[in-house]
């Protein structure tokens, strides 16, 4: 494994941390649509370029914005 790899592994389960533990649904969100990014990185190193960008295109893109309409549609009072 390279230095890289390794950092890439250590940011991956450090966005994770992040995403779960989050009690604001934006933040977990946007941490959500950087863990594709980093995600695309790593498949980029394992030689996988195909993958990396239908992971950069369906994980950060169209499935972030879903979400992001979906925490902007639920009100505060439906999770009181």
């Amino acid at each position: 494994m390279t230095s890289l790899t390794v950092l890439l592994v250590l940011a991956l389960i450090t966005l994770a941390i992040i995403i779960v533990s989050s009690r604001d649904m934006l933040a977990a969100v946007i941490f959500f649509s950087a863990y594709g990014l980093v995600m695309a990185l790593v498949w980029q190193q394992l030689g996988a370029p195909m993958l990396a960008l239908a992971e950069i295109v369906i994980e950060s893109g169209i499935i972030s914005v879903l979400f992001v309409v979906a925490v902007f549609r639920t009100s505060k009072d439906d999770a009181e």
